[in-house]
Formats: structure tokens, sequence, C-alpha cells
């Protein structure tokens, strides 16, 4: 596995560094990194055999999305967002998915529709299913229902936001999440994509909000442990 995630002396002066952030972005996404778990330079270097220059460069662009938190004398460390930070990404999802689902549901095609049905096929698969790679799958699934409504929605500033806020969502509730509830219910998953089907914005707006509450509501203030560096990016 080690071999496979090495990068080629070109790759690693082109692109290698973004390869990097996307391993890490993805790992901490789905909840293998845990908040807090330290991402030393030498040994994310020495997992994907490149310099810590092109490691420095990956953490700084993960800083730049509240994921890593990079602290003076300490190094750089997957982001612990406060109880306050999680408050204020949750309100910031009030504030941007009801105007999504509003342009989503007067743009949708049957194509999209369809694709956001294949998703909900996909979810409803994993739902259920046992074993870590099972729930990291979910985790995803989940996340890409509101990536896609970004994405129909038509607008390109914010499906960026978007990917930004349900990152940083999926670390919030890997610290605070009390059960699956906090990955996103399926059924009203189901429900937004209804109301999208038959273009009534306003149910489909407010479901989205009925939706984040709920899982905002799952949430608590006990961190979870996670597991190490090599382990969560399965070297």
């Amino acid at each position: 596995m080690a071999a496979e995630l090495s990068l080629p002396a070109e790759e690693a002066a082109d692109g290698g560094s973004q390869q990097i952030r996307d391993a890490l972005r993805e790992a901490i996404v789905e909840r293998r990194l845990a908040p807090g778990t330290k991402l030393s330079e030498a040994d994310v270097g020495k997992l994907f055999k490149v310099s810590r220059t092109l490691v420095r460069g990956a953490l700084q662009a993960l800083s730049y999305e509240g994921l890593v938190k990079v602290e003076r004398n300490r190094g750089a460390f997957v982001a612990y967002p406060s109880p306050e930070e999680a408050r204020e990404i949750f309100a910031a999802r009030r504030q941007i998915e009801p105007g999504i689902v509003t342009a989503a549901a007067r743009n949708a095609a049957p194509s999209d529709i369809v694709r956001l049905r294949h998703l909900l096929a996909e979810e409803q698969r994993l739902t259920g299913q046992r074993g870590r790679d099972a729930r990291r799958a979910e985790i995803k699934a989940s996340g890409d229902f509101h990536l896609t409504l970004a994405a129909i929605a038509g607008n390109s500033i914010m499906e960026r936001f978007m990917d930004e806020l349900v990152a940083r969502s999926s670390l919030v509730i890997a610290l605070y999440g009390q059960s699956t509830a906090s990955s996103c219910g399926h059924r009203e998953h189901e429900e937004i994509a209804a109301a999208l089907e038959t273009g009534d914005a306003e149910k489909a707006c407010r479901l989205m909000l009925h939706h984040i509450d709920h899982i905002e509501t799952d949430l608590d203030l006990r961190p979870k442990n996670g597991i190490d560096l090599r382990e969560a990016l399965a070297i």
C-alpha cells in the first residue's frame, strides 16, 4: 500500500502537494483522522515518500479550509472545533442551504433528479451495513447528496462554500456526534429530493432546515478517540 501512495519525482514537483492534501482531507472528512490528531511533517513525508516542503504546502492548504490547525512551535493538528465553532458552522448552513435548494428546485432537470435518486439508492444500500469501510462510504454518500444539490443549483461559488461546510461539519460530527443521525438521515434526504422533483422550493427549504436542525440536535460535547495516522491513511 505504501508503494501505491508514494509519488514519482515529476509528480512531487507538480501537484504532489495537492495529492497529499486530497488524501489527508479525505481521511479527515470520512472521520478516519480524529480532531486533535497530530500531523507531523516528518511522518506524513515518510508515508508519502516526499519532502517536508510538499507536506507543509498540503497542511497549509488544509488550514485555509479550517480542517487543520497549525500551531507555532507545536506543528499541525487536525482541527478541534470548539462548540462555538460548531454552532457557527451549522448557522452558516442554515443561511446557505435554503438558497441552494431554492435554486436547485428551479434548475433541476430530469437528469438531475435521476442523479439524486442514484445517490439515495447508494446511501440506502450502505445504511445498516457493518464495518469501518461501509461506514466511511455511507458518510461520503451522505455528504455527496448535499454537494450534488449545490451543483444542481448552478452556482460555483456556493458549491465551493458547501464543499468546505460539508467537510467542516464532518469534523464537528466526528467530535460531538452521538449517533448515526449525525451523518444525515436517509429518509430526510428522500423527502428533500421528492420536494425538488415536484419543484416545491418552499417545502424543500423547510425540510432542509429541519434536516440541519436534526443533525445539530444530535451533537454533544464529548470528544471521540481516533486512530493513528498510518491506520487512517491505510498505508
